[in-house]
Protein backbone atom coordinates (compact mmCIF):
# COMPACT_ATOMS: atom_id res chain seq x y z
CA UNK A 1 0.00 0.00 0.00
CA UNK A 2 2.83 2.36 0.91
CA UNK A 3 4.59 1.52 -2.34
CA UNK A 4 1.50 2.47 -4.39
CA UNK A 5 1.30 5.80 -2.57
CA UNK A 6 4.92 6.59 -3.44
CA UNK A 7 4.29 5.73 -7.10
CA UNK A 8 1.26 8.02 -7.18
CA UNK A 9 3.21 10.89 -5.57
CA UNK A 10 6.09 10.55 -8.07
CA UNK A 11 3.69 10.44 -11.01
CA UNK A 12 1.76 13.46 -9.74
CA UNK A 13 4.96 15.44 -9.12
CA UNK A 14 6.21 14.62 -12.63
CA UNK A 15 3.08 15.88 -14.37
CA UNK A 16 2.88 19.03 -12.20
CA UNK A 17 6.52 19.99 -12.89
CA UNK A 18 6.09 19.26 -16.58
CA UNK A 19 3.02 21.53 -16.67
CA UNK A 20 4.88 24.37 -14.93
CA UNK A 21 7.82 24.02 -17.33
CA UNK A 22 5.49 24.14 -20.33
CA UNK A 23 3.68 27.18 -18.91
CA UNK A 24 7.00 28.95 -18.25
CA UNK A 25 8.21 28.38 -21.79
CA UNK A 26 4.87 29.47 -23.23
CA UNK A 27 4.71 32.68 -21.17
CA UNK A 28 8.36 33.45 -21.85
CA UNK A 29 7.90 33.14 -25.60
CA UNK A 30 4.83 35.40 -25.46
CA UNK A 31 6.75 38.04 -23.51
CA UNK A 32 9.67 37.97 -25.94
CA UNK A 33 7.29 38.33 -28.86
CA UNK A 34 5.89 41.57 -27.36
CA UNK A 35 9.17 43.49 -27.67
CA UNK A 36 10.37 45.45 -30.69
CA UNK A 37 13.58 47.29 -31.53
CA UNK A 38 13.47 50.88 -32.77
CA UNK A 39 16.22 53.30 -33.80
CA UNK A 40 16.09 56.75 -32.19
CA UNK A 41 18.27 59.82 -31.63
CA UNK A 42 19.80 59.96 -28.16
CA UNK A 43 22.79 61.32 -26.24
CA UNK A 44 25.53 58.71 -26.64
CA UNK A 45 28.15 60.48 -24.56
CA UNK A 46 28.42 63.60 -22.38
CA UNK A 47 31.44 65.19 -20.73
CA UNK A 48 32.97 68.50 -19.64
CA UNK A 49 36.53 69.72 -19.24
CA UNK A 50 38.33 72.85 -18.05
CA UNK A 51 41.21 74.17 -20.14
CA UNK A 52 44.05 76.56 -19.35
CA UNK A 53 46.08 77.89 -22.29
CA UNK A 54 49.17 80.10 -22.19
CA UNK A 55 49.72 82.98 -24.64
CA UNK A 56 52.21 85.77 -25.26
CA UNK A 57 51.68 89.28 -26.64
CA UNK A 58 54.23 91.79 -27.90
CA UNK A 59 52.66 95.23 -27.25
CA UNK A 60 53.23 98.41 -29.25
CA UNK A 61 54.93 100.11 -26.28
CA UNK A 62 57.07 98.75 -23.49
CA UNK A 63 54.59 98.10 -20.64
CA UNK A 64 55.27 99.12 -17.08
CA UNK A 65 52.00 98.03 -15.39
CA UNK A 66 49.09 95.79 -16.40
CA UNK A 67 45.78 97.55 -15.77
CA UNK A 68 43.26 95.01 -17.05
CA UNK A 69 42.52 92.08 -19.32
CA UNK A 70 39.23 90.90 -20.82
CA UNK A 71 38.16 88.30 -23.39
CA UNK A 72 35.34 88.75 -25.94
CA UNK A 73 33.96 87.16 -29.12
CA UNK A 74 34.44 83.53 -28.11
CA UNK A 75 33.59 81.32 -31.10
CA UNK A 76 34.01 77.55 -31.33
CA UNK A 77 32.86 74.40 -33.11
CA UNK A 78 33.19 70.67 -32.53
CA UNK A 79 33.48 67.79 -34.96
CA UNK A 80 34.61 64.19 -35.00
CA UNK A 81 38.17 63.30 -35.85
CA UNK A 82 39.17 59.62 -36.02
CA UNK A 83 36.59 58.47 -33.42
CA UNK A 84 37.47 61.41 -31.15
CA UNK A 85 36.06 64.90 -30.70
CA UNK A 86 38.06 67.90 -31.88
CA UNK A 87 37.17 71.43 -30.77
CA UNK A 88 38.52 74.52 -32.45
CA UNK A 89 37.86 78.05 -31.25
CA UNK A 90 38.99 81.66 -31.24
CA UNK A 91 38.69 84.67 -28.91
CA UNK A 92 39.69 88.32 -28.90
CA UNK A 93 41.86 89.34 -25.95
CA UNK A 94 42.21 93.00 -24.93
CA UNK A 95 44.98 93.96 -22.53
CA UNK A 96 45.08 97.42 -20.99
CA UNK A 97 48.49 98.50 -19.78
CA UNK A 98 50.47 101.59 -18.74
CA UNK A 99 53.79 102.61 -20.19
CA UNK A 100 56.32 105.45 -20.07
CA UNK A 101 56.63 105.22 -16.29
CA UNK A 102 52.84 104.82 -15.86
CA UNK A 103 52.13 108.21 -17.45
CA UNK A 104 50.28 106.84 -20.50
CA UNK A 105 47.95 103.92 -21.21
CA UNK A 106 47.17 101.77 -24.22
CA UNK A 107 45.05 98.76 -25.12
CA UNK A 108 46.54 95.96 -27.20
CA UNK A 109 44.31 93.45 -28.96
CA UNK A 110 45.18 89.89 -29.91
CA UNK A 111 43.07 87.14 -31.52
CA UNK A 112 43.96 83.78 -29.99
CA UNK A 113 42.98 80.27 -31.07
CA UNK A 114 42.92 76.80 -29.55
CA UNK A 115 42.67 73.24 -30.84
CA UNK A 116 41.65 70.47 -28.42
CA UNK A 117 41.34 66.74 -29.17
CA UNK A 118 39.18 64.86 -26.65
CA UNK A 119 38.23 61.23 -26.12
CA UNK A 120 34.63 61.36 -24.88
CA UNK A 121 33.47 58.05 -23.42
CA UNK A 122 30.04 56.90 -24.60
CA UNK A 123 27.37 55.63 -22.22
CA UNK A 124 25.73 53.70 -25.07
CA UNK A 125 27.95 51.46 -27.17
CA UNK A 126 27.96 52.99 -30.63
CA UNK A 127 30.56 54.17 -33.13
CA UNK A 128 30.88 57.75 -34.31
CA UNK A 129 29.48 58.05 -37.83
CA UNK A 130 28.90 60.85 -40.31
CA UNK A 131 25.37 61.20 -38.94
CA UNK A 132 26.61 61.73 -35.36
CA UNK A 133 26.17 65.27 -34.06
CA UNK A 134 28.74 66.99 -31.85
CA UNK A 135 27.27 69.67 -29.56
CA UNK A 136 29.70 71.96 -27.71
CA UNK A 137 28.63 74.43 -25.02
CA UNK A 138 30.61 77.04 -23.13
CA UNK A 139 30.06 76.20 -19.45
CA UNK A 140 32.51 78.87 -18.27
CA UNK A 141 33.38 81.83 -20.46
CA UNK A 142 37.08 82.39 -21.18
CA UNK A 143 38.72 84.60 -18.56
CA UNK A 144 42.23 85.85 -17.98
CA UNK A 145 43.52 84.19 -14.79
CA UNK A 146 47.17 85.30 -14.85
CA UNK A 147 48.98 88.14 -16.61
CA UNK A 148 52.52 89.46 -16.15
CA UNK A 149 55.29 91.35 -17.93
CA UNK A 150 58.36 89.42 -19.05
CA UNK A 151 61.20 90.99 -21.06
CA UNK A 152 58.92 93.64 -22.50
CA UNK A 153 56.26 91.09 -23.52
CA UNK A 154 52.93 90.34 -21.85
CA UNK A 155 52.44 86.71 -20.79
CA UNK A 156 48.93 85.61 -19.81
CA UNK A 157 46.76 82.52 -19.19
CA UNK A 158 43.20 82.00 -20.45
CA UNK A 159 40.90 79.59 -18.59
CA UNK A 160 37.60 78.18 -19.90
CA UNK A 161 35.30 75.18 -19.47
CA UNK A 162 33.52 73.39 -22.30
CA UNK A 163 30.74 70.81 -22.32
CA UNK A 164 30.52 68.19 -25.07
CA UNK A 165 27.57 66.02 -26.10
CA UNK A 166 27.58 63.29 -28.76
CA UNK A 167 24.14 62.71 -30.30
CA UNK A 168 23.61 59.71 -32.55
CA UNK A 169 21.45 56.73 -33.40
CA UNK A 170 20.80 54.01 -30.83
CA UNK A 171 18.61 50.91 -30.69
CA UNK A 172 15.95 50.79 -28.00
CA UNK A 173 13.70 47.86 -27.09
CA UNK A 174 10.11 48.76 -26.30
CA UNK A 175 7.16 46.66 -25.14
CA UNK A 176 4.30 46.22 -27.60
CA UNK A 177 0.74 45.78 -26.33
CA UNK A 178 -1.21 43.74 -28.88
CA UNK A 179 -4.50 44.32 -27.08
CA UNK A 180 -6.54 47.05 -28.71
CA UNK A 181 -8.00 49.77 -26.48
CA UNK A 182 -11.72 49.52 -25.94
CA UNK A 183 -14.01 51.90 -27.79
CA UNK A 184 -15.67 54.56 -25.68
CA UNK A 185 -19.43 54.86 -26.03
CA UNK A 186 -20.55 58.41 -26.72
CA UNK A 187 -23.93 59.18 -25.17
CA UNK A 188 -26.04 62.16 -26.02
CA UNK A 189 -26.29 64.88 -23.42
CA UNK A 190 -30.03 64.96 -22.69
CA UNK A 191 -29.78 68.06 -20.49
CA UNK A 192 -28.28 70.12 -23.31
CA UNK A 193 -30.98 68.89 -25.69
CA UNK A 194 -33.73 69.95 -23.22
CA UNK A 195 -32.24 73.42 -22.82
CA UNK A 196 -31.96 73.79 -26.58
CA UNK A 197 -35.67 72.85 -27.00
CA UNK A 198 -36.67 75.42 -24.35
CA UNK A 199 -34.70 78.16 -26.13
CA UNK A 200 -36.41 77.33 -29.40
CA UNK A 201 -39.90 77.37 -27.85
CA UNK A 202 -39.54 80.79 -26.25
CA UNK A 203 -41.38 83.53 -28.18
CA UNK A 204 -39.78 86.92 -27.88
CA UNK A 205 -43.07 88.76 -28.65
CA UNK A 206 -45.03 86.81 -26.05
CA UNK A 207 -45.47 89.94 -23.95
CA UNK A 208 -47.22 92.78 -25.74
CA UNK A 209 -45.60 96.04 -24.73
CA UNK A 210 -48.78 97.99 -25.66
CA UNK A 211 -50.75 96.23 -22.92
CA UNK A 212 -48.30 97.27 -20.21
Amino acid sequence: MEFKRRICRITYSFFINKYYLFAYIKIGSDIMANYREIVTKTVLGKAKKAFTNHYSLTPEEKPSTILGCWVINHKFEGFQDNKKVRIKGTSDVNIWYAYDKDTKTLVSKQTISYDELLNVSKKIESDLTDSSEIIVRSLKAPTCTKVEIKDGNIEYDIEKELGIEIVGDAKVRIAIDDNEDEWEDLTENKEEDVMEDIDKSVKEDFIDENNL
